[in-house]
């Protein structure tokens, strides 16, 4: 299992613009690392973008910013990007309160221990 510390944003319903919202801790179980390391095997070649991973909230253990309060839903996003087309994740999910789209900073999938 792998802890993370990654910053975060939030972006209220709406809006333009996304609001620095400080960091987020969540661990990535051996199973999740897996996932995202077949997932991004997967996107090689493929015409798809990005593929989601949903997320078991109780295996993430996750911090969020005191003034992010609980998310509705989680998810980890995965791609290729950058000029070697690396895989990278990172958590999106939404506000229980309001719906506002949270996501972190990407992490390079072969980042992870």
């Amino acid at each position: 299992m792998t802890m993370l510390t990654v910053e975060g944003w939030y972006k209220p319903a709406g809006a333009n613009k996304a609001i620095y919202m400080e960091q987020f801790r969540f661990h990535i179980s051996d199973e999740c690392h897996l996932q995202l390391e077949r997932a991004e095997e997967a996107l090689e070649g493929s015409e798809t973008g990005e593929r989601l991973i949903p997320v078991d909230m109780a295996s993430l253990e996750l911090e969020a910013p005191a003034d992010c309060g609980p998310l509705a839903d989680c998810q980890l996003r995965v791609y290729r990007g950058g000029p070697d087309h690396r895989g990278h994740f990172h958590l999106v999910g939404h506000r229980a309160t309001d719906q506002g789209l949270v996501y972190t900073k990407p992490v390079m999938v072969d980042q992870l221990g």
